[in-house]
C-alpha cells in the first residue's frame, strides 16, 4: 500500500531528472497540488528556471577558446545538484526550429567553485557535421534558458590520488581532464602528473595558457603533440613523451583512434588494469551507412533514417519520447527490446538482431526495425 501511495504522488514530476531525494519529493508536492494543470504553468511565471518536470539552466556567458570552440557557463536552476566529481559530463538541450536537440559534454569547471558560485561550465569543439556543437559555439546567446541532464559518469579523479599519474588527450578529449587539474589545483593537490596532449596546431589547443600556468606552478609537465607538423601521436611517440608511461595510471580522452591506439599499447604492457578511458563521441559513418524505416511498435508511428542517425534520435524526431540518460552509451538508461529487424551499433559495428535488447542512443538501423517502445 505504502508503495502504491508513494508511486502515485511522485509520478507527475517522475521524468525530472534530480539526484535529490528531497528535491524529488518536492517537485511531487507542487505537481500533485497543481493538477490537474501543469505545476510549470504557475513555477515558469515566477522564474523560467523553475520546473517539477525537469532540469534547467541560463546561459552566463559564451567565451571562445580557439576559433572552433567556447566555454559556456551555465547558472542551473531548481533541483541540481552541485555533487558532482571532477570528469563528469552533463546532458544538455538546445531548442533549435521548435525542436530540442541533445548532447552530452564533459564539466571543465571544478566542483568547489560551482557550488561556490553555483555555476557550471563546459568547454565545447564546433563539429563540422555537428549541428549542436556549431549552434552552441556559434549561436548561442547569454540569457538562452536550456534543459539539463544530471551530472554523471565514471570518468572521475580520485581521492587520495595516485602518485604518477598520465593524461593522455587528444582534441577536446582535454575538457574532463580540465576539471580535474583546476579540482587538483584548488585543493592544493600535488603529484607527479604529465600531460600528454594531442592538437592540429598551437592555436587548436584548448586551454593553452591555462596549461602552461599549471606548468610554470609545477602542478604537471605538459607535453604536446601538434599533428599537423608531427604527425598523429604513435606508441613510438607516447614513449618519447612520457618514457615512463608504464609505471603510471592513466586517463585518457579523445577521438576512437587515439584511444585505440593507448588501449593496445596498455593491453601489450599487461598495464589494462591501470588505463581509464572515456569515448564522448560516436564514429558516425564509420561502419557503414545502411539506414531503414524504424517503427515504435507500441505508439504506431515510423520513420525513415539514414545509417549515421541513432535510434533515440529517431524517435525524437518522430515525436515518441524513449527513455535516455547520458547519450553516450554508458548508462544503459536508453536500452529497450529490438522487436524486429537489425540494428547496428555505431562505436562497433557490431550488429543485433530481435530479440536483443539493445541501447537506443549509439544503435542505428541496419535495414527496417521495429522496437517495443
Amino acid at each position: 500500500m505504502m508503495g502504491s501511495w508513494r508511486d502515485r504522488f511522485e509520478a507527475p514530476a517522475r521524468a525530472a531528472s534530480s539526484t535529490g531525494k528531497g528535491s524529488q519529493w518536492l517537485r511531487a508536492a507542487v505537481a500533485r497540488i497543481t493538477t490537474p494543470l501543469l505545476p510549470d504553468d504557475y513555477l515558469h511565471l515566477a522564474n523560467p528556471l523553475w520546473s517539477a518536470r525537469e532540469l534547467r539552466g541560463r546561459i552566463v556567458s559564451v567565451t571562445p577558446e580557439t576559433a572552433d570552440s567556447a566555454t559556456i557557463v551555465i547558472r542551473p536552476g531548481w533541483g541540481f545538484s552541485f555533487d558532482y566529481h571532477a570528469g563528469q559530463y552533463i546532458g544538455i538541450g538546445i531548442e533549435v526550429d521548435g525542436r530540442w536537440t541533445w548532447r552530452s559534454y564533459s564539466l571543465t569547471s571544478d566542483p568547489e567553485t560551482s557550488r561556490g558560485d553555483r555555476t557550471i561550465a563546459i568547454t565545447v569543439k564546433a563539429l563540422p557535421e555537428g549541428f549542436l556543437s556549431s549552434h552552441l559555439v556559434n549561436g548561442l546567446a547569454p540569457g538562452t534558458v536550456v534543459r539539463l541532464a544530471a551530472p554523471a559518469g565514471e570518468f572521475v579523479l580520485p581521492d587520495p590520488l595516485p602518485e604518477k599519474v598520465l593524461f593522455a588527450t587528444a582534441g577536446s578529449g582535454i575538457t574532463p581532464i580540465m576539471s580535474m587539474l583546476r579540482t587538483m589545483r584548488r585543493r592544493g593537490q600535488r603529484c607527479d602528473v604529465v600531460v600528454v596532449h594531442s592538437a592540429p596546431t598551437q592555436q587548436d589547443v584548448l586551454f593553452a595558457g591555462e596549461l602552461s600556468e599549471l606548468a610554470r606552478e609545477g602542478l604537471a609537465t605538459v607535453r604536446l603533440r601538434l599533428t599537423r607538423s608531427q604527425g598523429k601521436l604513435d606508441r613510438q611517440g607516447l614513449t618519447e613523451l612520457c618514457p615512463d608511461w608504464t609505471e603510471r595510471v592513466t586517463w585518457a580522452c579523445g577521438p576512437a583512434g587515439f584511444l585505440d591506439m593507448i588501449s593496445a599499447a596498455y593491453d601489450d604492457a599487461d598495464r589494462s588494469q591501470a588505463l581509464h578511458i572515456e569515448r564522448f563521441a560516436l564514429e558516425r559513418g564509420a561502419h557503414g551507412a545502411q539506414g531503414g524505416v524504424v517503427t515504435f511498435g507500441t505508439r504506431d508511428k515510423s520513420i525513415e533514417v539514414d545509417g549515421a542517425t541513432t535510434l533515440l534520435e529517431a524517435g525524437e524526431q518522430a515525436g515518441v519520447q524513449m527513455p535516455y540518460g547520458c547519450r553516450m552509451g554508458i548508462c544503459q538508461t536508453c536500452v529497450v527490446m529490438l522487436d524486429k529487424g537489425c540494428v547496428r551499433d555505431l562505436r562497433t559495428g557490431v550488429e543485433h538482431v530481435e530479440g536483443e535488447r539493445i541501447q537506443t542512443c549509439v544503435s542505428a538501423a541496419a535495414g527496417d526495425c521495429t522496437l517495443d517502445v
